[in-house]
């Protein structure tokens, strides 16, 4: 007799298989990231079809097949509307579904992820916000993401030589982990030159003061640095 499992999770993407099946990756509380099979959903009888879909939060129950997990049942917990009626906020809700599809590789529960994931999908739904708050969302979740995997940067000291940082010009480095100073950039080629506003608002953001982060004015310029450090 097939053991039935059941969690909650966000939907983050779906692929079309078969006929009418159709394979569900989700970010679960118990297990990680998962792949669902659903079978015959596409189907207008499907009892399941309204009750999973990406960027939503679903009650599911699987049992363990030899290739896939295969979906028995599914409960919609949240339709995240305020998402899903904002071409903006969509847009964010994709690029971090994204981030987790890419950076997570393996089946292995992770609480943390899990709830900075609810915590940014509840703020993304419920709060009115602009333009310039929508993007430090993304990069509160993604910076905090990295955090959470292992990746947390090196803000306070230079990631080479390890003095304290002084008044100047800053360089972020990927490959050392974080900021390096003038002397060590030469040694680093790959470093791309910021501001303290970058580095001011990447502190803010690993120590998960959204109410802060949320009404900084940040110059176009140094918004565009952190845009262009976050992709690197």
């Amino acid at each position: 007799m097939a053991l039935h499992y059941r969690t909650c999770g966000f939907v983050i993407k779906k692929n079309d298989t078969g006929e009418c099946g159709r394979i569900f990756t989700i970010f679960t509380q118990n297990f990680g990231k998962i792949k669902v099979l659903g079978r015959a959903i596409r189907k207008i009888t499907s009892k399941l079809k309204s009750n999973i879909d990406v960027v939503s939060l679903s009650e599911i129950e699987f049992i363990q097949g030899k290739v896939y997990k295969t979906l028995t049942d599914a409960i919609i917990l949240e339709k995240f509307e305020g998402i899903k009626n904002n071409l903006e906020k969509l847009r964010i809700a994709y690029k971090i579904n994204e981030s987790i599809d890419n950076l997570i590789k393996g089946e292995e529960k992770d609480e943390k992820v899990f709830s900075l994931l609810k915590k940014t999908y509840s703020r993304l739904n419920d709060l009115e916000l602009d333009s310039k708050q929508l993007r430090l969302l993304y990069f509160y979740f993604i910076w905090n993401f990295f955090y959470l995997l292992g990746y947390k940067p090196q803000l306070y000291k230079c990631a080479n030589c390890q003095k304290r940082l002084v008044p100047g010009f800053f360089y972020f480095s990927p490959k050392e982990g974080g900021v390096v100073c003038r002397i060590c950039f030469k040694d680093n080629k790959e470093a791309r030159r910021i501001n303290s506003d970058v580095i001011k608002t990447l502190r803010i953001i690993l120590k998960r003061e959204w109410n802060i982060l949320s009404k900084l004015k940040i110059p176009p310029f140094s918004q565009k640095l952190l845009k262009d450090i976050t992709n690197d």
